[in-house]
């Protein structure tokens, strides 16, 4: 799924503007996270609040090393939301919830420094 978690790695090769504006990126609330024990590999089942335009929409994400699930809910985060629906296991996964790995390849949730409106979209 991931290119490379390599920090020294090379840049992907260069995209025209409208590419990157093809990827809607919106920031969303965790409003329940559960346990996933059906992935291959440790995950989060987590449902993200975008707002009324977009709504709750469902992710899996492998985020448990960083991030306690008792400590998900009312953490605001960030997600594409037009890739289409992907199956993983059980699971419909609505969302790519974003992350960067930390210094041991684990996920870090990408998170705006202070709280902004759900659906506001990534620029």
């Amino acid at each position: 799924m991931h290119v490379t978690h390599d920090p020294a790695a090379a840049p992907s090769p260069t995209i025209d503007f409208n590419s990157f504006l093809a990827v809607d990126i919106r920031v969303g609330t965790i409003v329940d996270a559960k346990p996933f024990p059906e992935a291959r590999k440790p995950a989060w089942r987590l449902w993200i609040d975008f707002g009324p335009a977009i709504g709750v929409r469902k992710s899996s994400a492998q985020i448990t090393e960083n991030h306690p699930l008792e400590s998900l809910v009312g953490q605001q985060v960030a997600a594409v939301v037009n890739f289409p629906p992907r199956q993983i296991g059980p699971v419909v996964s609505e969302v790519l919830t974003l992350g960067f790995p930390d210094a041991d390849g684990k996920v870090v949730l990408v998170q705006p420094g202070k709280p902004v409106p759900n659906g506001g979209r990534l620029f």
